[in-house]
């Protein structure tokens, strides 16, 4: 007879649901809000803080205040609904090490198809074993603004903008593709073309996760900050966006969130 894992256990590796999956990112949330007001730019999803600005009246304490009292409210949202479980540290913990698997996983597996699709053998593009070089790496992180585009010191100051971005690219670009664009865009595309055979739905998620990734990449070089147009770039992005989709879909929007912002933060801060 097959073992099973302590209920505890079992409870932090099932899939999380909606409620759980927005505590499980507060660290992320609150860490990029607490930031983000020391850089001169924002990520372009983030429709958040400029309105908490405005409602501060440009007062650094009191925009402190509300983004720590948004936090707060939403823990004591999930202690009244009884979720207050789902807060406990061995949570963050778990989703932060699955984070870390996917994003060493995902980096792999971009990089491989990347190879396999532009690189020549022995063209020196690719570094041997398949890696890019330091500076290759840095024209493929998938959501991320060179922090030295916005700070002088190419110390600290990159870094810790390097953080609070991967922060921002990890929540908002994953509420902008994966909840909305993927989530929502296919229940309304399904909703529109009934579907009713499981194969033909499975199909066209198949392909409108595919189209979602193919957008988020092409997402990057557009505005004052976008990136010079580069194929090797795009794929890489995209093959991203296909594994970020995946994550969402199995796993939820917590692991989806961490492992983006800590792919970025491996790239842009270690």
């Amino acid at each position: 007879m097959a073992a099973s894992l302590p209920p505890k256990d079992a409870e932090n590796l099932a899939k999380s649901g909606p409620w759980t999956d927005l505590g499980l990112t507060l660290p992320i949330f609150v860490g990029y809000h607490l930031g983000v007001v020391f850089l001169p730019m924002r990520n372009a999803a983030d429709v958040v803080t400029r309105e908490l600005v405005t409602l501060a009246n440009d007062s650094l304490l009191a925009y402190g205040g509300l983004t720590l009292a948004i936090g707060a409210t939403y823990v004591g949202i999930l202690a009244m609904l009884g979720r207050g479980r789902a807060l406990h540290w061995d949570r963050f913990v778990t989703v932060a090490l699955e984070g870390i698997i996917y994003a060493v996983a995902m980096r792999l597996s971009a990089i491989y198809v990347v190879g396999q699709l532009f690189v020549a053998p022995g063209s020196g593009t690719v570094a041997q074993g398949g890696v890019l070089s330091s500076t290759e790496l840095w024209e493929l992180v998938p959501g991320a603004v060179n922090p030295l585009l916005m700070v002088t010191d190419g110390g600290f100051g990159a870094r810790f903008a390097g953080l609070i971005m991967s922060f921002g690219a990890g929540f908002y670009e994953e509420v902008a593709f994966r909840v909305i664009a993927f989530g929502l865009g296919l229940k309304l595309v399904l909703l529109l073309f009934p579907q009713p055979i499981p194969l033909q739905r499975a199909l066209t998620a198949a392909g409108w996760a595919v189209l979602v990734a193919v957008v988020f990449s092409g997402w990057h070089y557009v505005g004052p900050y976008g990136d010079p147009f580069d194929a090797r770039s795009f794929v890489f992005r995209a093959v991203c966006g296909v594994i970020f989709t995946i994550i969402y879909h199995f796993r939820g929007f917590a692991p989806a969130v961490w492992t983006h912002a800590l792919y970025d933060a491996w790239v842009l801060v270690l």
